[in-house]
């Protein structure tokens, strides 16, 4: 990590290697929602692909959470994280390029969709997990909120200018093409990890007399170093729930707007914008929010009192009620950022560095693997109680997530980063 003279630390606008590591994250973050878009509208499009073709490509996307997070976090514990994202990176930009490629050929198949799907999942798990663990390797931990925030406002910035420009490309290039921009995010990503120069350090906590432990026991620890630790098992039950309840808002969203208010599809594309203006809020204020509310507080306070107004959600109706979902929507993903920023930043300054990579995939493993569950019982209810009433239940649901941090250490504390900092006792790494 760098210092400063006399133990004052830098702002993160003067950290060389945090800028360069910031910079290639934001360009690869809009070529990736660029594909959000552009590759459902290549099985589409070009390769004709029913509705229910495009739910298994979705899919092949996102079990990669539930597939591999876990051993993956005990791979990121044993490799350079670095290293390993640099890897990630060229290989996403020879997956996801290939798509262009073969189209451009006349050989482009579902099947390869398919693969593309699953295989760049697989990639981007290790790599978020890497990324997570190797952040604290730049900055000290009176930064890491500053720094998060950042990282969390250039995302959901992402989430807005991607699909506009996605839908610019897809319109002078074609589907596939616009995939050409993606693929070409990831190489520039990878650039920007070669200019930093901050040597990662090497872990100790692993020196262990006799045999290395097998990457069974080495997910078992990580996973009971997150059941010891009282915030950290909260935090990981309101993000679960959170996400079980707003993939069902995410899922029924535009079928609720289409279908009940009767908006056309491009006022759903801007409701559903609005919510990432409401992540960009969220990451540029967390820090000033942590300082003077405290970042245990705010915590709790953003997902119990500040995401109310999510319940507007099911509220929205003809004319100027449309926008009801639009500000619940907002309310819901600043609430969502501010907390989020607390918690991760808390677990990469509590969690020993050789656990790092364990205990986030175990926060990715629950937070997303709850998402393809909370779709399918979405689509349940639905087809059970009507759209407005499953979209009632997934808001109060989402609401109620903030009470696992509520009833938590967090209301008696201030501050997440003042927090004491040691290994639990009975654990062994």
């Amino acid at each position: 990590m760098s210092d400063d003279h006399e133990g004052v630390r830098p702002s993160v606008w003067r950290h060389r290697e945090f800028l360069w590591l910031w910079g290639g994250q934001t360009v690869s973050e809009m070529g990736s929602q660029i594909s959000v878009l552009a590759l459902p509208l290549v099985a589409v499009v070009v390769l004709k692909a029913s509705a229910w073709q495009v739910s298994l490509l979705s899919a092949a996307g996102t079990c990669a959470y539930l597939l591999v997070a876990l051993p993956a976090g005990a791979v990121v514990d044993r490799v350079a994280k670095r290293r390993l994202m640099l890897w990630c990176n060229l290989a996403l930009f020879a997956v996801i390029g290939s798509v262009p490629l073969a189209h451009a050929a006349g050989a482009l198949t579902l099947g390869q969709l398919y693969a593309v799907g699953l295989v760049s999942g697989v990639l981007s798990v290790f790599f978020l997990i890497a990324y997570q663990s190797y952040l604290p390797t730049l900055l000290s931990r009176d930064q890491l909120m500053d720094g998060n925030g950042k990282l969390a406002a250039t995302q959901s910035a992402a989430q807005i200018a991607g699909p506009s420009v996605g839908a610019g490309l897809v319109t002078l290039v074609g589907a596939a093409g616009a995939m050409t921009a993606d693929a070409v995010s990831f190489a520039v990503s990878a650039a920007t990890l070669l200019a930093i120069r901050t040597t990662e350090p090497r872990h100790t906590g692993a020196e262990v007399v006799g045999a290395r432990p097998t990457l069974r026991a080495q997910i078992g620890a990580g996973l009971s170093y997150v059941r010891r630790d009282r915030i950290l098992r909260n935090s990981l039950a309101f993000t679960g729930t959170a996400n079980f309840f707003v993939i069902m808002v995410e899922t029924l969203g535009p079928v609720f707007l289409i279908r009940s208010v009767h908006v056309r599809p491009g006022v759903v594309g801007l409701l559903l914008a609005m919510g990432a203006v409401g992540g960009v809020v969220g990451g540029v204020t967390a820090k000033y929010l942590a300082r003077k509310v405290g970042s245990a507080r705010i915590s709790w306070i953003a997902m119990t009192a500040l995401s109310l107004p999510g319940l507007l959600i099911p509220l929205a109706g003809h004319g100027w009620r449309v926008l009801l979902f639009g500000f619940g929507w907002i309310s819901w993903t600043f609430s969502s950022t501010v907390s989020s920023i607390s918690l991760v930043s808390y677990r990469q300054a509590a969690c020993p560095p050789e656990m790092l990579g364990r205990v986030s995939a175990a926060a990715r493993w629950v937070s997303w693997g709850s998402l393809p569950l909370g779709g399918l019982v979405g689509g349940a209810l639905s087809a059970a109680l009507g759209v407005r009433s499953t979209l009632w239940i997934a808001v109060v649901g989402g609401c109620s997530a903030g009470l696992w941090l509520f009833f938590s250490p967090l209301r008696g504390m201030r501050d997440l980063l003042t927090a004491k900092v040691a290994p639990k006792p009975g654990f062994a790494t």
